[in-house]
């Protein structure tokens, strides 16, 4: 059996399994008395969120390709977008979906250097964002991490954004090539050369996020807007339950969550993500329903746009491309 049916089979088996689990160990004897206040409207209103945040997710791109001089036009973004979730989720630490990005770029004619740097700075001006609020939800949730003081969450969340903007200053200078260097001395060379080749993509990311200042700007914004529509699926979901919720509450969990997931070594935060849902939400979301809202989340926003993504991967490159990176 190829390995692209076998990493198909096992995610498969792997979200039953931990969608199964949520639900099992979370389900209580007033479940379906509360899931009779479901509104199916809610599910409609959630893919529509979804598809917002998609739509701005793939304009991000197209303007963030054009201020390098480059061109694409909104389908091919977006058909590089669901190839990011597709590959993102059959491979560890999602590292496949920056592959995917570069691979659908390449075929929408962007050069591969640009390409990567582009790739680079998508996923930089997600982190940026949602660590920018940061001071702002421990502020508002001093709960989110009641074994550390308020203050202390906005000094830390405060100093970290700090620190990456002056990393971002510095890798305009020469100072972090020198260091480099020093700290690269007694690598192998094939480490040393993997080491320089993620300096130069970080650093070319750099210098495209200082050439275009309005234009960067205007990628930022819909960085954060896409981000947001993405969140609001699990609001929408909760009202549609007839939980009464506390919607600022409900995005800054999202938030945090998200950050977290950006550094899951498992394949599209698979367990991880559940798991996090619950333990975020459980306070203040009955605890029948929180693991069926958790599932019912991961399905909406990440294996709808799965199945989408195997479609155009196989669609624009077959399936030999797939078995191809999958090996």
């Amino acid at each position: 059996m190829p390995k692209i049916y076998q990493r198909l089979i096992m995610l498969m088996l792997l979200v039953l399994s931990i969608s199964g689990a949520v639900i099992y160990f979370t389900v209580d004897i007033t479940t379906l008395e509360q899931l009779d206040a479901f509104q199916p409207w809610s599910i409609v209103a959630a893919v529509l969120m979804l598809s917002i945040g998609l739509i701005l997710d793939g304009t991000r791109l197209m303007h963030l390709v054009r201020i390098s001089g480059e061109k694409i036009d909104l389908g091919q973004a977006v058909q590089v977008v669901f190839g990011n979730y597709f590959l993102a989720m059959l491979t560890p630490g999602a590292a496949g979906g920056a592959v995917a990005q570069v691979m659908f770029l390449r075929r929408a004619g962007v050069p591969t250097g640009k390409a990567t740097v582009f790739v680079v700075v998508r996923t930089l001006l997600s982190i940026l964002f949602l660590l920018g609020c940061m001071p702002v939800v421990f502020y508002y949730d001093p709960g989110l991490l009641p074994w550390i003081s308020e203050r202390t969450l906005v000094i830390a969340s405060g100093m970290m954004v700090t620190a990456i903007v002056i990393t971002i200053w510095l890798f305009r200078t020469s100072l972090p090539n020198y260091l480099l260097v020093k700290l690269t001395k007694r690598l192998s060379f094939r480490r040393r050369r993997h080491t320089f080749a993620i300096y130069r993509d970080i650093r070319g990311a750099v210098f495209l996020l200082s050439t275009a200042p309005a234009g960067m700007l205007r990628v930022f914004a819909e960085s954060a807007l896409s981000l947001l529509a993405l969140y609001s699926v699990v609001p929408v979901l909760f009202i549609g339950m007839g939980i009464d919720i506390d919607w600022q509450h409900v995005m800054g969990r999202m938030i945090f969550l998200n950050i977290l997931l950006y550094f899951a070594p498992t394949p599209g935060g698979s367990g991880i993500a559940e798991g996090g849902f619950v333990l975020l939400f459980n306070d203040f979301v009955p605890s029948g329903i929180v693991g069926i809202a958790a599932v019912a989340w991961r399905i909406i926003a990440e294996y709808l746009p799965f199945v989408i993504g195997l479609y155009y991967t196989i669609k624009v490159f077959g399936r030999n491309f797939i078995t191809k990176q999958i090996d």
